[in-house]
């Protein structure tokens, strides 16, 4: 029987991640200078990828000036950015179904907290696990493991929603069915381990995911 969700939070419950390359274009843009997003979405959220991403601007131009101005437009792109569509329905869904509801991240609990409240979110959910309460983030387990201990229910008895591969792949390491909806700068990955993958958290609904994953399920 389902009792929970999990959810991971960047770039799927908010698209926190593409307005990091919509600041990066809109600075290019503002200073009349050329730029290719594809560049960015193909190494948002890697951290081991090594690139001059204001090699336009030429040596002569502070970089220091450069990051702390594009840290003041990320941020006012990132708090202005909604929901993504069909968010808000699931989550009140599952809480009007009485299902238990979590978060996993790898970001940090500031980060995941201090947007949820921004967007009056916080309240949905029974427990977040975030990378500072782990040794390891994803795509090792922990996080998930974190999380299934913090709201009380097995792995085989919970629903995970994820958006990139080390996310998919933690999620499925802790015992996880996973549900991937990626987003625009992961849009090109493969997720081999997804058991069901679609374009908007929107193209589904609470009944349609226990009726696919969990058929003995008592309506709610």
């Amino acid at each position: 029987m389902l009792r929970a969700l999990i959810f991971d939070f960047d770039g799927l419950l908010v698209d926190t991640e593409t307005v990091l390359i919509d600041a990066w274009v809109q600075m290019h843009a503002e200073d009349g200078l050329p730029c290719d997003r594809a560049v960015l979405h193909a190494i948002v959220g890697h951290t081991d990828v090594v690139y001059d991403y204001w090699s336009a601007y030429g040596p002569e131009v502070s970089r220091a000036t450069l990051e702390e101005r594009y840290r003041a437009t990320a941020r006012t792109l990132t708090l202005a950015a909604p929901p993504l569509p069909g968010t808000l329905a699931l989550l009140n869904a599952a809480r009007d179904a009485g299902l238990r509801i979590g978060l996993a991240s790898n970001s940090t609990h500031a980060h995941v907290e201090g947007h949820l409240e921004h967007r009056n979110m916080r309240g949905y959910f029974d427990t977040i696990a975030c990378r500072d309460d782990v040794t390891v983030g994803k795509p090792e387990p922990e996080v998930y493991l974190a999380a299934l201990r913090g709201l009380g229910v097995e792995a085989a008895t919970a629903l995970a929603f994820e958006d990139s591969v080390p996310g998919h792949v933690a999620a499925h390491r802790a015992g996880l069915c996973v549900v991937v909806i990626p987003n625009p700068s992961t849009i090109h990955c493969e997720f081999v381990h997804a058991a069901l993958k679609l374009d908007s958290m929107a193209d589904t609904s609470l009944a349609a995911l226990i009726s696919r994953f969990f058929p003995g399920s008592p309506d709610r």
